[in-house]
């Protein structure tokens, strides 16, 4: 069975983006790009929440016209080529031939991802459709990239209503800056 890999960068203090929704404090510096190209190059699929989906479609179908950063131009072909759901109550259909779930059984209907041959799923960014796969089990690691900033509030990494028991299984610190905090569930 495929896993779900929950992806994500946050502050220090645990935030995903700051009080305004800005994103612009990660950096993709050359040890953390490749490991998160590698990471993306094998998922057998990439899983969004809805406003990261809205942002993702936005921007990686024309990355290239838009950005000059080697991360960027190495993931943009990768984003296009890889198989993308997103996970909504409220889309009904999404652009780039994504596939949207959760408009019924969200539990059922991730497990039936889960369960089809391929590589790992990976979700990224999102707190909310993070919280609710989270809250039906379905998550089996965390990858949490913490960043060396202090954003004072914002939308924080975690939307849970009870405690997570995880056991972290690496970490590893990127371009003298980042750390990645590897955590599969206890439970």
């Amino acid at each position: 069975m495929r896993k779900i890999i929950y992806g994500v960068h946050q502050s220090l203090d645990g935030f995903i983006e700051g009080p305004n929704g800005e994103f612009d404090w990660p950096e993709m510096g050359p040890e953390l790009s490749a490991y998160s190209l590698a990471l993306c190059d094998r998922a057998g699929a990439f899983l969004y929440g809805r406003r990261v989906w809205e942002f993702m479609a936005a921007y990686w179908p024309q990355a290239e016209s838009i950005s000059d950063h080697p991360h960027d131009l190495a993931f943009a072909p990768i984003w296009r080529r890889t198989p993308k759901v997103v996970v909504s109550r409220t889309l009904t259909a999404a652009e780039h031939g994504a596939r949207v779930v959760g408009g019924g059984d969200l539990g059922k209907e991730v497990t039936a991802l889960k369960e089809q041959p391929g590589g790992d799923l990976l979700l990224n960014g999102g707190a909310d459709a993070a919280g609710a796969l989270t809250d039906l089990g379905l998550i089996d690691e965390y990858q949490i990239f913490v960043h060396p900033v202090v954003l004072g509030g914002g939308k924080p990494v975690f939307s849970v209503p009870g405690r997570i028991n995880l056991h972290l299984v690496e970490s590893r610190t990127f371009d003298g800056r980042s750390v990645l905090l590897r955590y599969r569930r206890a439970d």
